[in-house]
C-alpha cells in the first residue's frame, strides 16, 4: 500500500522530538508513536478513519507520509499538529534561566492533536499517580486493547471508545487501573463523539465543556486543552511536582504551591505553556526534601 505525501516549507525551526514527545505517554513502551532523530511516525485516529503518519526533516522542509483511510485528514492537519502555525520567537523571556532555555531549543513547537478523547485517556491514567505508574497503565492498555495501524511502521492505535465500552471493569484492573478510573473511562467513551467536536468550538467554551464531565477536573482539562485543543497559555493547577519545577527555576525556591505558580507564571500569560514546555526539555527537577509518591499495587485477576 503505497502512502499518500506532502511537503511543507519550514517557517523556521523544528524539532519532532520535542514538539511531538508529549505525546508519548506510554513512554519507551508507548506503541502509538515512535521517535527518531530527524523522523517520527505516529498512529492516531481521525475523524476519517485510523491512520498512521511519519514525519521527516529535510533542509528547509517536512515531508509527511501517511497511510490508511484517514491518510488525507492526517495530511492536511500535518502543520496544525506540529505547530507550524505557533510563533515561539514571539516569546522574549526576561527571565535569564527562561531566555537560555528557550535560545537553546528554538524549535520546540506547541500543536495540537485535535483527538480530544485520545489525548483524555492517557490523561485519566495520570491523575494523582506516579508519572511511571500511568506510563505503565497505558502502554499496557494499548496492547492488550489496541489494533494494529496502517502500514508497516509496527505501530498500534489507541483503543476505541467502542472496544473500551465493551470491556468490563476487571479487564481494566489488570492494567493498573482502579475502577474510578475505569469508570471515568467508560463514561467519557460513551460521548467520545462529542468530546472530539470540541476541537472545532471555541478554546474557552472547550475548556468549560470538559469541566462538566464527571472525573475531569481542572488539572485533566488542563492537560487535554494543551495536547489536543493547542492551548498555548494551559497551565494544570494540583500537579504534584509543578508548582516546586515553577518556584525553584524562576524563583529559586525548592517549593511552591499553585498560587505562587501562577504568580511566577502571570509575567508569560499567553506562553505558559510554553515556559512549562522548557522547563521541562531543560530537565529542571526541584531539589527533593520528602518522600516520593508511592507505587501502588493491584491484585491480578
Amino acid at each position: 500500500m503505497l502512502p499518500d505525501s506532502a511537503e511543507y516549507l519550514l517557517p523556521g525551526c523544528l524539532d519532532l522530538g520535542l514538539t511531538l514527545g508529549t505525546l508519548q505517554r506510554g513512554g519507551s513502551r508507548d506503541l502509538t508513536i515512535r521517535i527518531e532523530s530527524g523522523r517520527a511516525w505516529r498512529a492516531s485516529w481521525t475523524p476519517e478513519g485510523p491512520s498512521t503518519t511519519f514525519f521527516e526533516l529535510r533542509p528547509g522542509t517536512l515531508r509527511v507520509e501517511a497511510w490508511g483511510p484517514g491518510a488525507r485528514w492526517a495530511l492536511e492537519t500535518a502543520p496544525t499538529l506540529l505547530g507550524l502555525d505557533d510563533r515561539p520567537e514571539s516569546f522574549r523571556p526576561s527571565h535569564p534561566l527562561l531566555f537560555e532555555i528557550h535560545r537553546r531549543h528554538p524549535g520546540l513547537r506547541l500543536g495540537r492533536t485535535q483527538a480530544v478523547f485520545e489525548a483524555l485517556l492517557p490523561t485519566v491514567l495520570e491523575q494523582k499517580v506516579p508519572g511511571v505508574e500511568a506510563r505503565a497503565a497505558y502502554a499496557t492498555m494499548v496492547r492488550a486493547l489496541g489494533e494494529s495501524a496502517p502500514g508497516d511502521a509496527g505501530l498500534t492505535l489507541p483503543p476505541t471508545a467502542r472496544r473500551l465500552l465493551q470491556t468490563p471493569y476487571w479487564t481494566l484492573h489488570r492494567y493498573g487501573i482502579e475502577r474510578r478510573k475505569a469508570e471515568v473511562i467508560r463514561n467519557a467513551a460513551a460521548m467520545a463523539q462529542r468530546l472530539n467536536e470540541l476541537a472545532l468550538i471555541g478554546l474557552d467554551e472547550a475548556r468549560r465543556r470538559l469541566l462538566t464531565i464527571p472525573g475531569i477536573g481542572p488539572w485533566s482539562a488542563a492537560e487535554v486543552a494543551a495536547a489536543a485543543l493547542g492551548d498555548r497559555d494551559a497551565v494544570s493547577p494540583g500537579d504534584y511536582n509543578l508548582p516546586n519545577v515553577v518556584s525553584w527555576a524562576l524563583a529559586g525556591e525548592p517549593r511552591g504551591s499553585d498560587a505562587r505558580m501562577l504568580e511566577l507564571l502571570e509575567p508569560y500569560r499567553g506562553h505558559r505553556a510554553r515556559v512549562i514546555r522548557l522547563l521541562a526539555a531543560a530537565g529542571i527537577t526541584a531539589p527533593r526534601h520528602g518522600p516520593r509518591m508511592p507505587l501502588r499495587q493491584f491484585a491480578r485477576r
